[in-house]
């Protein structure tokens, strides 16, 4: 398995115009709560409390074993993220009711666009192309910055 440290290094090869990475900064975390959304909105079972976005909390505990065999500290900032983003989908479905799946396909679609315009204008393919893998490589890139940023090793 190759490190934490590898995978930020590969995914950032086909992210050096500045143009695609401040594209990256802002549908990145987008993209990741999109999904979110869109696991959010399954419904599972009558309306229950317990049961409003299982499908989410699921994939986001499968996501967080993940990110923590990558790295322990990187782990603890998507899973607060992560979180952030359930309490944003609750809000967004039950306090605002709206509909969170359109919503967030709509967003989904529009953050995709953007991307590839970011690598557009770098010349460079999605590194997911290469290997499904940096799906998930590349919010924790955008953490890496931050946690750089704040002196968090990772």
């Amino acid at each position: 398995m190759r490190t934490i440290t590898d995978l930020l290094d590969e995914y950032a090869v086909s992210h050096q115009n500045p143009t695609n990475k401040l594209i990256h900064w802002f549908c990145v975390p987008i993209i990741f709560f999109t999904v979110i959304g869109l696991l959010y909105s399954i419904p599972f079972g009558q309306d229950n409390p317990l049961t409003e976005g299982v499908v989410a909390k699921v994939m986001l505990v499968a996501v967080f074993v993940y990110y923590f065999l990558l790295s322990k500290s990187l782990s603890v900032g998507m899973l607060i993220y992560g979180i952030g983003c359930l309490y944003i989908c609750h809000f967004i479905q039950v306090d605002l009711g709206l509909n969170l799946a359109l919503t967030s396909f709509i967003a989904f679609v529009v953050a995709w666009i953007f991307q590839f315009w970011g690598h557009n204008i770098e010349g460079k393919k999605p590194s997911f192309l290469k290997d499904l893998q940096f799906l998930l490589i590349g919010p924790a890139w955008i953490m890496s910055f931050i946690f750089k940023k704040i002196g968090i090793k990772l």
